[in-house]
């Protein structure tokens, strides 16, 4: 999710481990056709673990259990990592560089599939295998690199804008807001009212993880700014860019963004809206059946987010499922990633957990959109997200937008400043 881990919805449900993530990536590192593995990369069965982020959904295991109860002599153990993906990240990669067989099937956020591939820690997969040809193409593409597929879509992600509809309703407001101005207008006549004492007006991920970089790159994607142009060359030190920037600075220094919120990972930022403290929050889709749980149930709605000067674009982000290269029993890993990115799995994570599903089919629905009235605006969230970055050495490339961004919001630094600093720390990343 946008994280929480982290922003992270471009892109990501209905599977996918956990429904927290976030998160999300982009075209440049690979795409087109993919290429068939070698079947006799597959072999062995027996147990194998499955490896994700925490399960705030409460979820997976019962996808597993379905899976155990079918084959008991291959049976999957989830292993839940932190919720935050740079834990996650790092964990994997742990496990990779000791070349140790402990994680079998990996949740990976979609941004990373470079990066894991390029240093060889994931297997290719037999594209042929798995039905492709009926998920939405942006996610397939979050799975390839150099023309491959290396993970599987469990799940997609987009962000969405959550808002109090029984707030804007009273204040007058008959519409949500399609621009940054128009929000924090909404908000200043919601939060005259009695009812919306100590409540702020907007939240996103703001802690310094992976869900800032998404929610950095959807600010300056909605400004109509770019991090990197077409070829992956950083372009951020631009006025496109400072404008997405500033309405986060801004927004922090006049309060429109609540000080704690610097603070914020997906679940903070979800908690605090169910509590009554916000008037919007911009968070992926698993919120909504959480939201629907609460004391707020019935009284919100979602939204595309808001741009500049209409509405924005999303990170994308989601999961995807990949094998670890130093697994054993990957004949009993590539039929369970089948079962777990399967449609009808799909379809159990969005009436469950409200996960965005990869299959487009399902979006289309109408007994599915009458119960889940967000999925017309998750489609196009997803299908006209921005991926961050996709690039081998991701991890330092996201650290750098995270330390100059935290900068910017807390002050420290400008926002002239900090995209001057960040262009040129990611001239050198990427020169490598």
């Amino acid at each position: 999710m946008k994280t929480s881990t982290a922003r992270a919805i471009q892109c990501s449900a209905a599977l996918a481990a956990a429904g927290l993530l976030l998160t999300a990536c982009g075209s440049s590192g690979g795409s087109g056709s993919t290429q068939a593995a070698p079947a006799t990369a597959f072999k062995g069965r027996g147990p194998i673990t499955y490896v994700a982020g925490k399960d705030t959904t409460g979820t997976v295991q019962t996808i597993i259990d379905r899976w155990n109860k079918a084959h008991p002599k291959e049976k999957v153990t989830f292993i839940q990592l932190p919720t935050d993906a740079d834990s996650q990240r790092q964990q994997m990669i742990q496990n990779a560089e000791t070349k140790s067989d402990a994680y079998t099937v990996l949740a990976t956020d979609v941004v990373w599939t470079s990066e894991f591939a390029a240093h060889q820690w994931i297997e290719p997969l037999p594209a042929q295998q798995f039905p492709l040809g009926r998920m939405l193409q942006p996610v397939v593409q979050t799975g390839t690199y150099r023309g491959r597929l290396y993970a599987v879509p469990a799940s997609s992600n987009g962000g969405l804008l959550f808002y109090r509809t029984d707030l804007l309703k009273k204040a007058g407001i008959t519409k949500p807001p399609t621009t940054w101005a128009q929000m924090t207008a909404d908000c200043a006549e919601v939060l005259k009212l009695p009812e919306a004492k100590n409540m702020s007006c907007y939240a996103g991920q703001f802690q310094k993880y992976e869900g800032l970089t998404v929610n950095f790159a959807e600010a300056v994607n909605s400004a109509g700014g770019r991090i990197t142009d077409a070829n992956g060359k950083p372009d951020v030190d631009t006025p496109q860019a400072k404008k997405g920037l500033d309405f986060l600075v801004t927004s922090f220094k006049d309060g429109t963004i609540p000080k704690e919120a610097i603070t914020y990972q997906e679940e903070d930022g979800r908690q605090a809206f169910q509590s009554g403290k916000l008037v919007f929050l911009n968070n992926w889709p698993y919120v909504y059946s959480l939201a629907q749980k609460s004391a707020i149930k019935g009284k919100f709605a979602v939204a595309p987010l808001p741009g500049l000067n209409g509405p924005g674009a999303s990170s994308l982000g989601g999961s995807d499922l990949a094998l670890s290269s130093f697994a054993k029993n990957k004949a009993t890993a590539l039929d369970f990633m089948k079962f777990f990115t399967s449609e009808e799995s799909a379809t159990y994570f969005l009436k469950n957990a409200s996960l965005a599903p990869p299959y487009a089919d399902l979006y289309d629905n109408a007994a599915l959109d009458k119960q889940y009235p967000y999925l017309p605006d998750l489609k196009q969230s997803i299908t006209k997200a921005v991926p961050r970055p996709r690039v081998v050495e991701y991890g330092d490339v996201t650290a750098a937008i995270q330390n100059e961004v935290y900068a910017a919001l807390t002050g420290k630094k400008s926002s002239a400043q900090a995209l001057k600093d960040l262009q040129a720390d990611l001239r050198k990343l990427t020169a490598q």
